[in-house]
């Protein structure tokens, strides 16, 4: 039986929020067989970190939104990553985003394009949300729906700011974390067979 493929999820959390998103991606990478979800912190820029992410078949990178951008802990580990960069290492790799702010814009499309902008420069696939807009976007909209932030670069959740992470983000997002993991999941499997089939017959 081959090894299954693995999804890092490559996440700085300042508050814990991020985090709790970070896991339920992890969680919608996990259900799909055959794949299975490795959470890394990139605030330990560690060797184990770097191995895991030259394993890793799809990496989804997630990071709050600051200040209408990545934090500087992630930012970090995005400038960390030009030796990678520079032999081109994540080359064909998949790759997603997330991203948490306390405001229900707070700019995170800017957050999760520095997060496109980044795997692109590395050589890699991106793979989108996938879900039409929830809540607003209709007069029959609900704060429930999936995507309810109306994100289509990646994965938002908000958290209000008085909330700790236990209580946020809310329920919607975190089952829109939850879709996005799955979706790259699912994605990074059927990359795996294509290259499988693209592969040339070995002769003796």
């Amino acid at each position: 039986m081959s090894a299954p493929l693995s999804v890092v999820i490559a996440h700085h959390s300042g508050y814990g929020h991020t985090r709790r998103q970070a896991a339920a991606v992890a969680a919608g990478v996990d259900t799909v067989p055959g794949v299975r979800a490795d959470l890394r912190d990139v605030a330990a820029l560690d060797d184990s970190l770097w191995a895991a992410l030259e394993d890793a078949d799809a990496i989804i990178f997630g990071s709050p939104t600051y200040m209408g951008s990545t934090s500087a802990v992630f930012q970090r580990f995005a400038e960390a990553s030009g030796k990678v960069w520079a032999e081109q290492g994540w080359q064909g790799k998949l790759a997603a985003g997330f991203t948490n702010s306390a405001g229900i814009n707070g700019n995170k499309d800017n957050a999760l394009l520095s997060l496109a902008v980044l795997a692109a420069q590395h050589g890699m696939t991106w793979v989108s949300l996938g879900l039409l807009p929830g809540w607003a976007y209709t007069a029959t909209g609900s704060p429930d729906d999936l995507n309810r932030l109306g994100g289509f670069v990646g994965a938002m959740a908000q958290s209000a700011s008085d909330l700790g992470p236990d209580q946020a983000p809310t329920d919607s997002d975190l089952r829109t974390a939850h879709h996005l993991g799955a979706r790259v999941a699912r994605t990074a499997l059927q990359f795996a067979r294509g290259h499988e089939a693209a592969a040339p017959a070995v002769t003796a």
